[in-house]
């Protein structure tokens, strides 16, 4: 059974940094595609970044310059790399794992705050 796990949320102040990481189980984790998707309070869902099997990466408008997306194979995890963090940034990550079907991680929250 697939299962995937977010982690690295918390506080942070305006300007800071964050990685959060999403470990995927139970599948072969280079066929899959990796997004990671975030929603706010009274917002739906919104897709932050994205990276396919061969390393083509796509990013929001929004976070574009600020953040990284990136993959290690080996470990079978996909990092998001968050710089300038602003309070707009605040929200639930959530991983998703695709190839054919998509798999959800239960989320992690970022809170941009002073």
């Amino acid at each position: 059974q697939v299962q995937v796990v977010e982690s690295g949320g918390g506080l942070v102040q305006p300007g800071g940094s964050l990685r959060l990481s999403c470990t995927l189980s139970g599948a072969t984790f280079s066929i899959f595609a990796m997004g990671w998707y975030r929603q706010a309070p009274g917002k739906q869902r919104e897709l932050v970044a994205s990276i396919t099997s061969d390393n083509r990466t796509n990013y929001a408008d929004s976070v574009n310059g600020r953040f990284t997306i990136s993959r290690d194979n080996a470990k079978n995890t996909v990092y998001l790399q968050m710089n300038s963090l602003k309070a707009d940034d605040t929200a639930v990550y959530y991983c998703n794992a695709q190839w054919f079907v998509g798999h959800w991680g239960q989320g992690t929250q970022v809170t941009v705050s002073s």
